[in-house]
């Protein structure tokens, strides 16, 4: 999720606050806003400014002529009716909840005549995830009231981070694979459906992070999961969609990490669950422009490593095969690139 379907209306009690709030908004990457009560600030190129007055949502400078968005109060079914019925079923209409909010908010974007469009009005961001993705698609817009420039931060938390940022992939060269012994693994359990070619990206060190597929094909003698990448050691780096990395063990249920395919950016995913539990394990060394990496990865048919001509079992990877991998700066304090002269080995 990002800021592209929010409007920012600041509601602080002092002109101060209001200011603070666009500021922190517009560092975020905002770029729409609802003013309410007065404000210092002015609109910038490539920026939405409305005003809400007398009940209507009126967009600023270009395109001032455009209708105005009614806003209604939403308590009951009943005006519910009235305000999707209008006297214009096509136009946009704005919806402040009093008690329910989600199944009259699906309700009301399912029943919407075409063009219009539903936007919600809210002064708890706790609530924006869940009017983006009401009946998945969610509300046209939603329109976040925030008196203090902290709430900012807490709607960007709220959010998630960003995915999509570019990657720098390789193939790199398999050297040896060789046995490693018993010991934990970590399963990631996604709460989103991953593709065949979907994975996530692990190694002992973050210069090298190499793709392990998820489990999206079974086996002759188990069934595909498709939430499901075992990932391996506890030891193990794994990327996060802001580009930042994270211990296996330090995993979470709620946190998110990256799930991509081989050669794409790549989107965010939450953790669901994990499961440790003790393995027979292979220990991989791959390589890629004089700089090696090693991931360990549990020893099984269902567990896979992405080359260039598919995924293949870690009992069946060979020296020789390239596997998909990513580069990164190698220097990390927790978890974030930090300029310093690293060895690892």
């Amino acid at each position: 999720m990002s800021f592209d379907r929010i409007i920012i209306s600041p509601i602080g009690p002092r002109v101060g606050d209001r200011d603070r709030v666009i500021d922190r908004a517009r560092q975020r990457g905002a770029r729409a806003f609802v003013l309410q009560l007065p404000s210092r600030r002015k609109a910038e190129r490539g920026e939405e400014w409305f005003r809400l007055r007398s009940g209507l949502i009126q967009r600023l400078g270009p395109g001032a002529e455009d209708p105005p968005v009614p806003l209604r109060t939403v308590r009951t079914p009943q005006e519910l009716d009235r305000a999707i019925g209008g006297p214009d079923p096509g136009r946009t209409i704005a919806l402040r909840w009093v008690g329910a909010r989600m199944i009259p908010l699906e309700a009301a974007i399912a029943r919407r005549p075409r063009p219009g469009a539903v936007w919600t009005v809210t002064n708890r961001v706790e609530e924006v995830p869940g009017a983006l993705g009401a009946l998945e698609s969610g509300a046209a817009r939603v329109i976040v009231e925030i008196d203090r420039a902290e709430g900012v931060d807490r709607l960007e938390d709220l959010l998630g981070p960003r995915s999509g940022r570019p990657l720098a992939w390789c193939r790199a060269v398999v050297r040896t694979v060789a046995p490693a012994g018993v010991s934990d693994r970590v399963i990631v359990d996604t709460t989103s459906l991953l593709d065949a070619r979907e994975g996530l990206l692990v190694g002992s060190s973050a210069r090298l992070l190499f793709h392990v597929a998820s489990e999206a094909i079974g086996s002759e003698f188990s069934r595909p999961r498709p939430f499901r990448v075992n990932a391996g050691s506890p030891h193990s780096y794994v990327l996060l969609p802001d580009g930042s990395t994270r211990y296996l063990s330090e995993l979470e249920a709620g946190d998110p990490v990256l799930a991509t395919r081989p050669g794409e950016a790549g989107r965010a995913v939450r953790v669901g669950r994990l499961k440790i539990e003790r393995r027979p394990m292979v220990v991989v060394t791959g390589e890629h422009r004089h700089h090696r990496g090693t991931v360990f990865l549990q020893e099984a048919e269902t567990v896979r490593l992405s080359t260039e001509r598919g995924a293949v079992a870690t009992t069946g990877i060979r020296p020789d095969a390239r596997i998909w991998a990513v580069t990164l700066p190698p220097g990390r304090h927790l978890g974030t690139v930090v300029e310093e002269t690293v060895v690892e080995r």
